[in-house]
């Protein structure tokens, strides 16, 4: 498409897929009286009718990008991860309404997903029994599903960002880009956005005045922080995030593998915990 073209340039009117198409991958060096240029073309026969093209057209160009960016394989992902989420939470919670039950009925019963699973693989003795078992045995298939599900995002996570998964580990990487919104999302995100992200809570507590700002969010699972003393641990979050930032943006802009981003964390992480023993 020509840059000093109007995107109705060659498009019948009657044709709002190849309008949206030409939206999306048009532009002008400089602003123009477009509808009456359009008058002037034959498109439309008035501004109005214009308008009424321009209006068919953006909405086919924004439903071909919704319709796009859905089926991305980072937005794959971000589904992957929740759904995991939800089915290992939903999975704990059915465990303990199974405990409690149990427990109305058996001073012994145990508690948690361990004792569904052992639940779901009795022979009930009556109509009472029967409901239970068949309760844990659903507990037992949501965990069994959320396993699966985080197979899913091992596999997947690597190939969608692989610089980020190799710092953070796939489930982690997931959750990040989950959280963000997406892979471009997270890449746009500055590491102190990213250092804090899924502790959107305390954050918000904090500009209301009622806490302490929070020194990391999901990122609190990686080894890096959990397993740095609580002196040094806001400092090894800000290496962390720091970090996982570029390799956001590696993923997102570039597809190159950075090795050297992993090497210079392990150092960075190395020198932040040789603090405590000077």
């Amino acid at each position: 498409m020509d840059e000093d073209e109007g995107w109705f340039a060659g498009v019948s009117p009657g044709d709002p897929a190849a309008g949206a198409e030409r939206i999306r991958a048009g532009d002008a060096s400089a602003p123009a009286e477009w509808p009456e240029l359009a008058v002037e073309a034959g498109f439309a026969d008035t501004t109005d009718e214009y308008y009424e093209h321009l209006h068919g057209a953006t909405l086919a160009a924004a439903r071909a990008a919704v319709a796009e960016r859905e089926g991305s394989d980072d937005r794959q992902l971000v589904h992957a991860v929740r759904a995991m989420d939800d089915c290992q939470r939903q999975a704990n919670e059915l465990a303990e309404r199974v405990a409690e039950w149990a427990g109305s009925r058996d001073a012994d019963a145990g508690t948690g997903l361990a004792y569904a699973r052992d639940l779901a693989a009795r022979e009930p003795a009556n109509p009472v029994e029967r409901e239970l078992v068949g309760l844990a045995a659903d507990a037992v298939s949501l965990d069994e599903r959320a396993d699966r599900l985080r197979a899913f995002v091992e596999r997947t996570a690597p190939e969608v960002a692989p610089n980020l998964s190799e710092l953070a580990g796939p489930v982690l990487a997931a959750r990040l880009i989950s959280l963000a919104g997406g892979l471009e999302s997270l890449a746009k995100k500055p590491s102190g956005t990213v250092q804090v992200l899924g502790a959107e809570d305390a954050l918000f507590a904090h500009l209301q005045g009622d806490a302490p700002s929070p020194k990391h969010g999901v990122i609190q699972a990686h080894e890096y922080v959990r397993n740095t003393r609580p002196s040094q641990r806001g400092s090894a979050a800000r290496a962390l995030a720091g970090k996982l930032s570029i390799a956001a943006r590696v993923d997102h802009y570039s597809d190159d593998r950075r090795p050297a981003l992993a090497a210079e964390l392990d150092e960075r992480i190395e020198r932040i915990r040789a603090r405590d023993a000077e």
